[in-house]
């Protein structure tokens, strides 16, 4: 692997160590203990060990720091200039159907500013990996968001509110105007996911809305250090409205022009 600073061997660490438990959960997913958390929104057994094991590791390594986690929310530090924003199973409902794609997702906040990502695809051992001014990685090799400079040949990654969820007519819209541009559009299931294949190319955009902060943490971090953009698509702070659109400098004005137009 390529040299990593103390913060990034730290985060891999303790995704590495959550991620053993989870990949053996999901050997056995049809014996995992589900409650629900709400419509179409489910909690494991193995979210919580993940979730758990992440807090104890980074605990551990930096006692001072603040907390913003999927499942116990927030957890004030004596450091208030430093937070961890971490999804400790990223694309939940693909974990329970079996499905393997899904992700650890872990950013550092320093004074507001998210400074580091990792996000560990554990089905398929892929770690994405980035800092502030050090570029972003998959595993060793250094990663450049797709130059694609039309919307006709790319490939757009979103994500679909489900049962529950606001915004099925909003999302409709921007769908059709969207596919009636690109070369195709994808919904994998885990945002920390589009993004990172957005870093390493495989994906030219990615926008969604009503995202939590530990969706996009990593993510975005892992986006800007490979040269794309992340941006909130009506302007504001993705972080607080969960509204985002990410892309190279050519497509993401574009893209942010189509989701932006509303029909008469």
């Amino acid at each position: 692997m390529a040299q990593t600073s103390a913060l990034l061997t730290l985060m891999i660490a303790a995704a590495r160590k959550a991620a053993r438990a989870l990949a053996r959960d999901f050997g056995e997913v049809e014996h995992l203990q589900v409650s629900r958390k709400g419509p179409a929104d489910f909690v494991t057994t193995a979210d919580m060990k993940a979730e758990k094991t992440l807090f104890e590791e980074l605990s551990k390594a930096r006692p001072g720091y603040g907390f913003l986690m999927e499942e116990r929310g927030a957890v004030e530090g004596t450091d208030k200039t430093h937070r961890w924003i971490v999804d400790p199973l990223d694309g939940t409902t693909n974990f329970m159907h079996g499905l393997p794609h899904f992700a650890i997702s872990i950013a550092l906040e320093r004074e507001g500013e998210l400074v580091a990502g990792v996000v560990y695809n554990v089905p398929r051992d892929e770690l994405f990996w980035a800092e502030k001014g050090q570029g972003a990685y998959l595993n060793d090799r250094r990663l450049r968001v797709a130059a694609r400079a039309d919307l006709a040949s790319a490939v757009i990654a979103t994500g679909i509110p489900f049962l529950g969820r606001d915004g099925h007519d909003v999302f409709l819209g921007e769908a059709a105007r969207v596919m009636a541009k690109v070369s195709g559009v994808r919904r994998w299931g885990a945002a920390s996911l589009d993004l990172a294949y957005l870093a390493a190319g495989r994906f030219d955009g990615f926008w969604e809305r009503g995202l939590a902060p530990w969706d996009v943490a990593a993510g975005a971090v892992l986006v800007r250090e490979a040269g794309g953009f992340a941006r909130e698509i009506d302007g504001g702070d993705f972080m607080q409205s969960g509204a985002i659109v990410a892309a190279n400098e050519r497509l993401l004005p574009l893209l942010t022009a189509l989701l932006r137009t509303r029909a008469d």
